[in-house]
């Protein structure tokens, strides 16, 4: 997941779907990250439209099998999340990534990514944003 998180802020343009003009948010403390926990709805629409996507790209059997999984980024369980724009009419548009990646490594993550909410006590909604930094 993190590859997944660098190539995105590194590479947009190379990422899927497709935008020319990508810049995935979450790397500068001018342009956050936003937990979304409130909105069971709106997850659910980030998820559904990452899949689609992941399906779009990489075929059907990307995110409906048992070693598979659809990662997504920014994450489901952000506002900045992939269905952004049914929510914000100012939102660009296919500014997120989405890769097919190990089921259990994504599912791990999620768990992690859920810890971090907690042990930093991340709130949902746009005041308390924060940052993603890959390292390597």
């Amino acid at each position: 997941m993190a590859a997944h998180i660098k190539r995105a802020y590194t590479t947009p343009g190379g990422t899927k779907p497709t935008n020319a003009n990508k810049r995935i948010t979450g790397q500068t403390p001018s342009d956050p990250l936003h937990r979304l926990s409130s909105d069971a709805q709106r997850r659910k629409d980030n998820r559904a439209r990452a899949v689609s996507n992941c399906r779009r790209y990489f075929g059907p059997g990307c995110s409906s099998n048992t070693t598979k999984d659809c990662d997504e980024f920014p994450f489901a369980t952000t506002y900045e999340g992939c269905a952004q724009p049914e929510y914000d009419m100012h939102a660009k548009k296919n500014n997120f990534s989405v890769l097919p990646v190990s089921k259990k490594q994504n599912g791990d993550a999620g768990t992690l990514l859920g810890q971090f909410y907690r042990e930093n006590r991340i709130i949902d909604g746009m005041d308390d944003g924060f940052l993603v930094t890959i390292t390597s």
